[in-house]
């Protein structure tokens, strides 16, 4: 398999989970401001929409939405528990972490992250983020995962998504919850292998 991913994006979520997967796999680099691959390959001639994260199988599929792409990869490891089992309760309790990650703090961030994007509107983002971030910390009260005390899918989402914070100054330091599960899931080993690779941390 191949994965092509942005240091850092979004894509560093399923980086995250093919490193706890065990699965072989390439990591290629396709910087989203670029669009080029370390050759001078254009990325766009490789997947037209140009972003990340883009997977592609041995066999030539491809997949390419965040969401879609972990959970294939946690359903060719079932024995690693990186998702409950299709059809279950708690497959569809992922899902929707998965999908509430995606629309309300994926999303959330793109206005923070925009050049050219007035203040007010920043704010606006900035205090609508904060408030859905608060809510995911009461959820994650008494928990180690978001799933409970198992690590899934969903967690590696959030970690990456939540950790843009620092960046765009948006203060979670307040959030107890939240900054122990990110403490907890950026000491995983193969967590900081993805990090090493998209060279975030040494």
């Amino acid at each position: 398999m191949k994965l092509y991913y942005s240091p850092g994006a979004c894509s560093l979520s399923p980086h995250i989970v093919l490193k706890e997967s065990g699965l072989a796999f390439e990591a290629i680099a396709a910087p989203t401001k670029t669009h080029k691959l370390l050759d001078g390959t254009d990325y766009y001639t490789i997947n037209p929409l140009g972003y990340v994260p883009f997977l592609v199988l041995d066999d030539g599929r491809t997949l390419h939405e965040g969401p879609a792409i972990v959970q294939y990869i946690a359903d060719q490891v079932p024995d690693q528990q990186l998702a409950p089992a299709n059809g279950s309760w708690e497959r569809y309790k992922l899902q929707e972490w998965l999908n509430t990650i995606s629309t309300e703090l994926h999303k959330g961030f793109s206005p923070l992250f925009t050049p050219g994007m007035p203040a007010e509107a920043k704010d606006m983002a900035k205090t609508r983020l904060l408030s859905r971030l608060t809510w995911v910390d009461g959820e994650l009260a008494g928990k180690t995962y978001l799933m409970g005390d198992t690590f899934t899918v969903a967690d590696a989402y959030l970690f990456v998504v939540a950790g843009w914070s620092k960046h765009v100054a948006v203060d979670i330091s307040g959030l107890s919850h939240l900054v122990a599960f990110m403490a907890r899931v950026a000491a995983r080993p193969a967590v900081q292998a993805a990090m090493r690779t998209e060279g975030l941390i040494k």
